[in-house]
Formats: structure tokens, sequence, C-alpha cells
């Protein structure tokens, strides 16, 4: 099962972010939970310095900007 995460302070950009994920993943046919992490103090674990942030199983993969469905997929390792 894949752990996906997404950093960010709740902002329409976040749930877009979020959005794309869950739909990437759902195209794929994978397992996964998607977790939204609200709290600052968390991010500079994941190195985040922008957000939105994109973690897939704990390694920022996307930060500062949104990810297409499409990019999304070939993180989660499925073909887009």
């Amino acid at each position: 099962m894949k752990v996906i995460k997404i950093l960010g302070p709740g902002c329409p950009r976040c749930e877009q972010l979020a959005d794309a994920a869950g739909l990437a993943a759902d195209q794929l046919g994978i397992e996964y939970e998607l977790i939204k992490i609200k709290d600052i103090s968390q991010y500079p674990t994941y190195g985040l310095m922008l957000t939105p942030g994109l973690v897939i199983d704990d390694e920022l993969v996307v930060h500062g900007k949104l990810a297409t469905v499409d990019e999304i997929k070939e993180l989660l390792g499925g073909e887009a």
C-alpha cells in the first residue's frame, strides 16, 4: 500500500493536489492511504519549503506547485 501525504494548510491548491493524487492512485488501481498534514511544524521533517507538498512513502516528490494526474501516476510507479 502506498502512503500519500499532502502537506499544506488546506488551501485550494492543496485540495487540488489531494484530489489529483487520489485520482491518479484510483486510475492506477493501487491501494493507498491519503493523509493531509496541515501542521506546519511537521513540514521541515520532509524538507518542505513551499506548499503544497506531495509525499509518497515518506519521500517529498513535489513541492511548491501542483502536479498533474499524469505526473503523479508516474511518481506512483505507474504509466501516465
